[in-house]
């Protein structure tokens, strides 16, 4: 695949993305909460919540570096880790639009669609090489029939 080391920086950089917020929300839940939302959060079901939904950040940090190690070969991380970026854009704009969210998620938003755009151009190289390397075998094979 063309532009591999681009690929594997790529991911290298959005493990360290994920690692910073699972910094912050797993490891300091209750601080990263109030950041977030302008409140406190007391109820333990909800701290247990909010912090497995941050392990889901922390897990993604593992996924990334496997994906940089062979981006080729570890597209299905890349394709559920960019809808669970999807998910989690939307729901923080929903939240931020209900007055709910501070204006602090903008952060996250921000950097969460640059690296949606940047997984989509990683998946048109993917297709792309893939395309490329499925012509080379019809073409080998129509000449050998020949």
């Amino acid at each position: 695949m063309a532009h591999l080391s681009f690929f594997t920086k790529l991911f290298l950089v959005a493990a360290l993305w994920n690692l910073t917020g699972a910094i912050f929300g797993f490891f300091n839940t209750a601080f990263t909460f109030e950041v977030i939302f302008n409140r406190m959060i007391e109820d333990p079901l909800m701290l247990a919540v909010y912090k497995g939904a941050w392990g889901t950040t922390l897990i993604y940090f593992i996924g990334y570096l496997i994906v940089a190690r062979n981006p080729e070969k570890h597209y299905g991380i890349v394709i559920t880790g960019g809808i669970g970026k999807l998910g989690y854009i939307i729901t923080l704009l929903q939240l931020y639009v209900a007055g709910i969210a501070s204006p602090i998620i903008f952060i996250i938003v921000i950097g969460d669609s640059i690296f949606l755009i940047l997984f989509s151009y990683y998946f048109f190289h993917l297709l792309k090489s893939a395309d490329q390397n499925w012509e080379k075998t019809l073409n080998f094979r129509t000449e050998k029939m020949l």
